[in-house]
């Protein structure tokens, strides 16, 4: 009972700290406000379970991208995003769905805690919610294998696993949540012309439809990374030649094709960050491995977003314009 105590005096001491319940403020806050209150939840959380707090960032952000990106899932009410369903957090033959009881909670099975150190179990609370999710992980063990296992188990997903395990990744090198900048894909003030082509039909290999932009610049005129992001795919393929993919924080794959080439040393499971130079344009495709010139050089670009269920293609044109505006005002 001691023991017990102290936890709980330990949990309200490190996790309690002002409007940490944003569901009840009404305040609005920034931005940056919310990447702050975030990071300090997943800190102090680490701290209190000895859980690297990357892995649960990196969870989060995994879940907050596919709210953004569906529209048959609850939207974000809090800080944290992590969803865990009613019957999950309150055991499935529970009468109480509702229940915030963790004794009861945990006569019925359910894994909802108390992460505050208030005795309640509130599926509301970001403490609450961050505490239950780092316990059910920690229930696997806490080294990286265990904790693929308890993603895995959670998610039941093996894409989700890996998206999440690459956000891991960035978080833990760079220390930090904010890593939305982007970059033009090949240098701005440059000769290159684009223009939107993302659907148009194509017909080499059977008729398809185009998945992307296509940048058209001089040979080997060097293409840069256009986010922070982790190598996922390197390689040939008939249609896109040389290419390479990268996957961002937001669940969303960059897709480059029809490079002459790579940066040396290259690989996958890299970590990239805008502007950092990953090959360069080319005419590779449309044929087995090394087949070139049966096109103009250019880059094509495509972005697709992944929503927990599908990953589908859409148009990038106007990121790309997004991306170069803001480089040229520089």
């Amino acid at each position: 009972m001691k023991h017990k105590i102290m936890l709980s005096f330990l949990l309200l001491s490190i996790l309690s700290f002002p409007e940490s319940h944003s569901v009840a403020s009404s305040t609005a806050i920034s931005e940056k406000e919310m990447l702050e209150k975030r990071l300090e939840l997943f800190k102090n959380m680490e701290t209190a379970v000895q859980l690297p707090w990357y892995y649960l960032a990196a969870a989060d952000q995994y879940e907050r991208s596919i709210r953004q990106a569906r529209n048959d899932v609850e939207s974000v009410k809090g800080n944290i995003s992590i969803h865990i369903k009613p019957a999950q957090w309150s055991g499935a033959l529970n009468p109480n769905q509702e229940d915030t009881n963790p004794y009861s909670i945990s006569v019925f099975n359910g894994i909802g805690k108390d992460g505050n150190g208030d005795h309640v179990a509130d599926l509301t609370s970001d403490e609450d919610l961050l505490f239950t999710f780092a316990n059910f992980l920690l229930a696997y063990g806490s080294d990286e294998d265990n904790i693929r296992i308890g993603l895995w188990n959670f998610y039941k997903r093996d894409k989700a696993v890996g998206i999440i395990m690459g956000n891991a990744k960035l978080f833990k090198k760079f220390n930090r949540i904010d890593l939305q900048e982007k970059a033009f894909p090949v240098p701005v003030k440059t000769n290159y012309t684009y223009r939107s082509t993302w659907g148009v039909a194509r017909g080499w290999g059977g008729r398809r439809s185009h998945e992307g932009t296509d940048i058209f610049a001089h040979y080997s005129l060097p293409v840069r990374a256009t986010c922070y992001g982790i190598v996922e795919m390197k390689g040939w393929n008939k249609y896109g030649g040389w290419r390479i993919g990268i996957r961002d924080i937001n669940n969303t794959y960059h897709y480059f094709a029809h490079l002459n080439g790579f940066k040396d040393g290259i690989k996958v499971g890299d970590i990239v960050k805008p502007g950092q130079v990953i090959g360069g344009v080319g005419s590779t495709g449309y044929g087995p491995p090394g087949t070139s010139g049966k096109f103009p050089p250019h880059l094509h670009f495509g972005m697709y977003k992944d929503n927990g269920k599908i990953e589908w293609s859409f148009d990038p044109t106007p990121h790309l314009r997004a991306w170069e505006r803001k480089e040229l005002s520089k």
